[in-house]
């Protein structure tokens, strides 16, 4: 039961624009946009908040807009194609997953559905907005929990130097589009979280986004002491202590809640490690329910979560100091029954090294059945980041898959776009429904793609000369540069977007190498070039904050002030302005740090094109058909010889080829070339990198499977994952006691005949897999090759055998032990390996 409090009354003939406006599904539709434009415009242009602006008119208003037969109408066709979206089954009904899946609980720190909700600080949490977007548009049925925060991440404004300034404003729960959880009995629901010496309460809420929900939770409560309601104050709070109160927030604390909601579904989703705390929750109430230890119910767990990782660096990982750790879960472990180290253990790499920080992306992978990275390479780089966790494991059988981000097409869109995918019929692709996009792009006329994108640079600019004569008013400057701002920009010039998180890895001043040579670009009397730049420095990155300073400062130069910009407060308004607008996209980020990276995915649907570093998402979908690159594939670490190659590559590129493809024209003024590197990329990369195709991928690859495997060790009072538990415990009490004897290889007609002897000890020979391996070749996969039991040549001593045909050397080839147990999970439930070293 939801309750916004809101006492609007509204006319027969607008019944149902209040669920319009709490509904974040819709926040990306261009037609209700014209709705709440209608109620109030001034309002839905400076916050884009359907709910504040519902509720800022009074009831007079009500009844002028109630009689407006044409704004009416518009209202009942939103209701109505609302209605059909969430009844309709879309794509998840009709697919084999249907049959295992019955719901996934999405945990992330934050979530970027609409500026209108300030609870997202940077591509993680779009990331999770726009995979709520679109497994409502599929009709997956998933629940996000999250936090909400009274100040959000931080706002940024610039002072007439270019310094950075951080505004925390209050996100007043009856502005903004949250509804208030209650209980069966009608009580607003309090979540109760134990922490050292008191009781700290959680409040719940509710955000519609279509025919899913999201849960949030925060601190608030006035039964709490002050410090305790300021947890969930800011997102990414600098203090490790409230982050960690934080983090038990989210993983205990939704956990909990989805109890109250009698909730249980079959697969957790952790959105990185913020949310690990859910596993240990959810083992709790299954220890409980079930009346098996923990350690069973940890296994069950485990089978039932996905643990997604965003972070290129192990630096990045949230860490804890175990004493501090244990003040908080030695009451979980007390009731549990295990010790404090058995827990603290989870979150070591060294199990058993009381010194060892608690690391929460270890937890969340001890935790979890699948892991993956959010991009292909990404996931090559997060396998040797958890290397160490799998000891003597090749490092392509760390168990860390990848699926690749993607954004939510219609959330990124222009309207110019919206029309020209609208009139393809190439909308329905977004819900799940295959459509032949190559095929029906190729139909539109180049002409029809160019209009589309001089809409789109004509729409941005006329945008930032309001966005800068604004910010330029409240940082002070005087007349004559408001009005310049006022005209910044020309509508028909090659047009840059240039916006990330200030930070050292992202390379932000690669640009600016040398100044004056990009200057000189710019101001290209014949082909002109102007850049539109944004984004934010964490508040205690001064390096960052001082990069910022440095384009601010290049702004300035009087030879390029009418070309470049920097627009201040980097949010989902910017970002949706910038994407649409801008031509090229440009991303210089140190490879291989860039984790995925969407930003530049967004562009795509609006015909802009990428010029990137061969890092993130870019190393898989570059192709010169439909962009540019620099890089040359490799890692360089901090190498400022190398970053100054790249700056050199960066700027010939653009003299060279992106700016002279884009002004040279035929008889009707068209850059055919251009045009033909934006229809390719429209067509064959939006596809690939849409949250559509992301969500299926999850569903498919990761979220059945778990499912499945969940269902399988809970059912039968849990038979399966008490066999897996105590099959677990015999694999690492007598380990140790596996070694290999003799190895005899003797040639043959087509290869090489290898035998050799294998001690087991008590754990036999059903609990192992006797295998010969050699790593790839030129790239290739790994062979791995069955080895087959012979005699038994003494007691829990076997001879084992196989055979290779192939012209590799018998040297490539090395027999090794792995444990082996029909429904356990390896690696990760089982670590060991046994080589042949003799």
């Amino acid at each position: 039961m939801t309750d916004h409090g809101s006492d609007i009354n509204l006319p027969d003939s607008l019944r149902g624009l209040d669920d319009l406006a709490l509904d974040m599904r819709l926040i990306s539709s261009h037609r209700a946009d014209r709705v709440w434009h209608r109620v109030n415009p001034k309002l839905w242009a400076a916050s884009r908040n359907p709910w504040a602006v519902l509720t800022s008119i009074g009831q007079p208003e009500l009844e002028a807009l109630a009689k407006d037969h044409a704004f009416c109408a518009e209202v009942q066709t939103l209701i109505e194609d609302r209605r059909n979206r969430n009844s309709d089954p879309f794509w998840f009904p009709q697919c084999p997953a249907a049959r295992t899946l019955n719901l996934t609980a999405y945990f992330s720190m934050e979530f970027g559905l609409s500026e209108a909700l300030p609870i997202y600080a940077g591509g993680l949490g779009v990331l999770a907005g726009d995979y709520m977007k679109s497994a409502t548009d599929l009709g997956v049925p998933v629940i996000g929990v999250g936090l909400l925060y009274q100040q959000g991440y931080f706002r940024q404004a610039l002072d007439s130097q270019g310094n950075q300034r951080e505004f925390y404003p209050f996100s007043d729960p009856s502005e903004i589009p949250v509804q208030r959880l209650r209980g069966q009995d009608g009580a607003w629901i309090r979540i109760p979280l134990e922490f050292p010496g008191r009781t700290v309460y959680l409040r719940a809420w509710a955000v519609n986004v279509g025919r899913l929900w999201l849960y949030l939770l925060d601190s608030n409560d006035p039964a709490n002491d002050p410090s305790d309601r300021g947890i969930t104050a800011q997102l990414y709070e600098a203090d490790s202590g409230v982050r960690w109160e934080q983090e038990m927030a989210l993983g205990f604390g939704g956990w909990r809640l989805l109890r109250e909601l009698g909730l249980d579904p079959y697969v957790c989703h952790l959105n990185e490690g913020h949310a690990a705390f859910a596993v240990l929750e959810r083992a709790r109430w299954i220890a409980l329910d079930h009346d098996v230890p923990f350690d069973v119910a940890l296994t069950i767990a485990r089978t039932g979560t996905v643990f997604t990782t965003h972070t290129p660096v192990a630096a990045a990982f949230d860490r804890f100091d175990p004493g501090y750790v244990s003040g908080y879960l030695a009451p979980l472990a007390a009731e549990m029954g295990v010790s404090i180290n058995d827990i603290l253990g989870l979150g070591r790499m060294r199990p058993a090294d009381d010194s060892e920080p608690f690391n929460m992306a270890y937890l969340a992978i001890r935790g979890s059945s699948r892991v993956n990275g959010v991009s292909r390479l990404h996931g090559e780089v997060s396998r040797k980041l958890f290397a160490d966790l799998f000891p003597r494991y090749p490092i392509e059988e760390v168990p860390v898959g990848y699926v690749t981000n993607g954004v939510h097409v219609p959330s990124w869109d222009s309207p110019a776009a919206d029309d020209l995918w609208t009139d393809a019929e190439l909308r329905e692709q977004w819900r799940g429904v295959p459509t032949p996009i190559v095929e029906r792009m190729e139909k539109r006329s180049t002409a029809e793609l160019w209009a589309m994108r001089n809409s789109n640079r004509e729409r941005f600019v006329g945008w930032a000369r309001q966005r800068l004569a604004r910010q330029y008013t409240i940082a002070g400057a005087g007349a004559d540069r408001i009005d310049e701002a006022q005209r910044i920009f020309d509508p028909n010039t090659l047009t840059l977007g240039f916006a990330r998180r200030f930070t050292e890895y992202k390379r932000t001043a690669l640009l600016l190498h040398d100044p004056d040579r990009f200057a000189r670009i710019l101001t290209n009397p014949e082909r002109p070039v102007q850049i539109a730049v944004a984004g934010k420095a964490h508040p205690a990155d001064s390096l960052g904050k001082a990069m910022i300073q440095r384009w601010y400062e290049f702004s300035q130069r009087e030879d390029v002030r009418s070309r470049v910009a920097f627009i201040a407060d980097y949010d989902l308004l910017l970002a949706e302005q910038l994407v649409n607008g801008v031509d090229v996209w440009i991303n210089t980020p140190r490879r291989p740090w860039e984790a995925s990276g969407t930003s530049g995915m967004k562009v795509l649907v609006n015909g802009g094109l990428n010029l990137s570093e061969l890092d993130g998402w870019w190393a898989e979908a570059y192709d010169p058909a439909v962009g540019w690159a620099i890089g040359d594939g490799r890692e360089h670490d901090g190498d400022p010889q190398w970053d100054a190659q790249e700056a050199e590559d960066l700027y010939a590129l653009l003299e060279n080829d992106i700016v002279a493809i884009f002004y040279a024209r035929n008889e009707d003024g068209v850059p055919e070339d251009w045009m033909a590197r934006v229809r390719e990329s429209m067509a064959t990369l939006t596809p690939r990198f849409s949250s559509e195709r992301m969500v299926r991928q999850y569903v498919e690859e990761y979220y059945a499977p778990a499912a499945a495997a969940y269902r399988a060790r809970i059912i039968e009072h849990c038979r399966v994952a008490g066999d897996v538990q105590a099959w677990r415990e015999m694999i690492a009490n007598h380990w140790s006691e596996v070694a290999f004897g003799a190895l005899h290889v003797e040639p043959t007609a087509t290869g090489y005949h290898f035998r050799v002897l294998v001690s087991l000890g008590p754990i036999g020979t059903g609990a192992v897999r006797v295998q010969l391996y050699a790593s790839g070749l030129d790239g290739g996969a790994a062979e791995l090759i069955p080895m087959e039991r012979g005699d038994e040549v003494i007691r829990g001593t076997f001879s084992y055998h196989a055979h290779v045909d192939g012209s590799r050397p018998p040297s490539d080839y090395t027999p090794r032990v792995v444990p082996h147990h029909p429904d356990a999970l390896i690696p990760i439930e089982a670590p060991q390996i046994c080589w042949y070293e003799g």
